[in-house]
């Protein structure tokens, strides 16, 4: 039985002749499958279906060789294994090849669509595998990138904690420097202003001798009583009030501290201090005078106003 030359196979499996020709070209004549194959991996090319034109000297399905230089046959002739009447072929299976019967041809057409069923199906697997691995790599390029965005925001995180807790301990120690900065105010005022010596206990058996400064019937007029201590009530911006015993010579900007300190003031929120009636604002040079000076003494009222 004849076999059918891999042009004519393409052919009766219903390829169209220029894929054929193109798949029998560029696969170098080498068999049915190695042209099968070639058409399922190039089936989606954009010019697949151009015309096609075979370079010079190529021959398919016989020798170049045998050939006349001047004329060659057409690709599909020689395919088919004829030749015109001035062309000459050494080979003799070709020139004696005996056609097929249909019942051959249709047996050889069954084995190659059932070749062509096995290498789709190849195909298909093979495609298959590679989707898989790519679905598997791109999970893993995901994951990847989702444990790298998670690590960047803890660190995010823990350095927004270490901020935070940062600023409070940096706050806490302002407001204990505050204070102690008034506490030591205070001793020092009091010890250069308000010093009084009490007298020794050794002398207490003695009969108490008359104060220089106690009025007798001789003596002259009393004096004005003087007051070293002021009682300050603070009225803040909610309505709630504040009130601290202050020495007389301490400045007013002991008041302004206080406030800051023990008040609700937010943080940050400038204001000043002003006397409700007579109604007096404060200014930053009232804030370096005594309050005795200022007239606060022994007692007075002030509000918090805003800046």
């Amino acid at each position: 039985m004849a076999e059918l030359t891999t042009l004519e196979s393409l052919l009766e499996m219903g390829f169209e002749r220029n894929r054929a020709e193109k798949a029998v070209a560029n696969t170098g004549n080498q068999g049915i499958e190695q042209a099968m194959d070639w058409l399922m991996e190039h089936e989606n090319d954009p010019d697949i279906d151009e015309p096609f034109v075979p370079p010079v000297g190529t021959v398919l399905g016989g020798e170049a060789g045998s050939q006349s230089t001047t004329e060659q046959p057409s690709l599909a002739d020689t395919a088919e294994g004829t030749a015109d009447g001035e062309g000459n072929y050494d080979n003799d299976d070709t020139s004696a090849r005996m056609p097929m019967s249909e019942e051959e041809k249709l047996e050889q057409v069954r084995r190659l669509e059932e070749l062509m069923r096995v290498k789709q199906a190849e195909r298909r697997e093979r495609e298959r595998a590679e989707e898989l691995e790519r679905e598997k790599q791109r999970r893993r390029q995901g994951q990847e990138l989702q444990q790298i965005r998670q690590k960047l925001q803890d660190d995010d995180m823990k350095k927004l904690a270490d901020q935070r807790m940062k600023e409070k301990m940096e706050d806490k120690m302002a407001r204990q420097r505050v204070k102690d900065k008034i506490a030591r105010d205070r001793e020092e005022r009091a010890q250069k202003f308000g010093g009084i010596t009490l007298p020794s206990t050794a002398s207490s058996s003695q009969p108490a001798q008359p104060s220089p400064s106690s009025p007798t019937s001789h003596g002259p007029p009393p004096t004005k009583k003087e007051y070293d201590e002021s009682r300050i009530q603070v009225r803040l911006l909610d309505g709630s009030t504040l009130t601290a015993v202050f020495k007389a010579q301490e400045p007013l900007a002991a008041v302004r501290v206080y406030v800051q300190v023990n008040g609700n003031t937010p943080e940050g929120q400038d204001f000043t201090l002003l006397s409700p009636y007579p109604r007096h604002v404060y200014t930053e040079l009232d804030m370096e005078k005594p309050l005795k000076e200022l007239g606060l003494v022994p007692s007075a009222v002030l509000v918090v106003a805003k800046k």
